[in-house]
């Protein structure tokens, strides 16, 4: 029988580079928010037991979207950085998830997941002993540039990847993780970044580059036309 998964969603960010007056997880997309994309995936696969989204604690819109009262979904106070915000999750399911259950950390603001990219994920990670994420070969050249704004180097692209979410780690490892990078002060932009700080090797899956997050205003019409491009196919 394929293992069964839990999801952690940190939702506790603001708009600062989008410029919006609500955080971007709330935004109109598509007939929808943002977050009920982005969650729209997990709610919809057999194997999720259970959705903890994490939000501020000042958050007045969560309660206000149609998803909120689903019986999946399971909410928690998140904290001022995105390490503080899955911390918050992952205690949340301490009582519930055993700890080497897998665990699914999937940004609020990243709304074009695709079934087939969870599906790889969880097929080429169930038997994974570190666990891992969903990411896309860089395919840009890339320019490293100086103080003043111009070339100063252009970098390999080889073996670079661009890291995406979700990303997947057993439960008691992604705390043991986060929690010995909080205690070191190092600050880690994603889950992956805590497991190799532990001196473990996450394994790299391939996903669709549509898998886009929602950071810059410019992001808001492209989800659209995939999420819309996905719809008429």
């Amino acid at each position: 029988m394929d293992k069964r998964f839990w999801v952690v969603v940190p939702a506790a960010g603001s708009a600062r580079r989008m410029g919006a007056a609500v955080p971007k997880q709330y935004l109109p997309l598509a007939g929808r928010t943002v977050i009920e994309w982005s969650l729209a995936p997990f709610l919809a696969h057999a194997r999720t037991v259970a959705i903890v989204v994490v939000l501020a604690e000042q958050d007045q819109r969560w309660p206000q979207i149609a998803i909120a009262g689903d019986a999946k979904i399971a909410t928690a106070i998140g904290g001022a950085e995105r390490m503080d915000s899955v911390l918050a999750g992952l205690r949340a399911l301490q009582d519930r998830a055993a700890p080497d259950d897998w665990v699914l950390v999937h940004d609020a603001a990243r709304p074009c997941l695709s079934a087939g990219d969870l599906d790889r994920l969880l097929n080429e990670l169930s038997n994974d002993d570190v666990g891992g994420l969903l990411a896309a070969p860089v395919v840009d050249t890339l320019k490293r540039a100086d103080d003043g704004g111009r070339v100063l180097q252009t970098v390999p692209r080889e073996k670079l990847w661009r890291a995406l979410t979700p990303q997947m780690f057993r439960r008691d490892l992604l705390q043991r993780a986060l929690q010995s990078a909080q205690a070191k002060g190092l600050a880690v932009t994603d889950e992956a970044q805590a497991i190799e700080a532990l001196g473990l090797q996450p394994k790299l899956v391939a996903g669709d580059s549509d898998n886009v997050k929602i950071t810059l205003p410019e992001d808001l019409p492209r989800a659209e036309r995939i999420l819309i491009s996905r719809s008429a196919t």
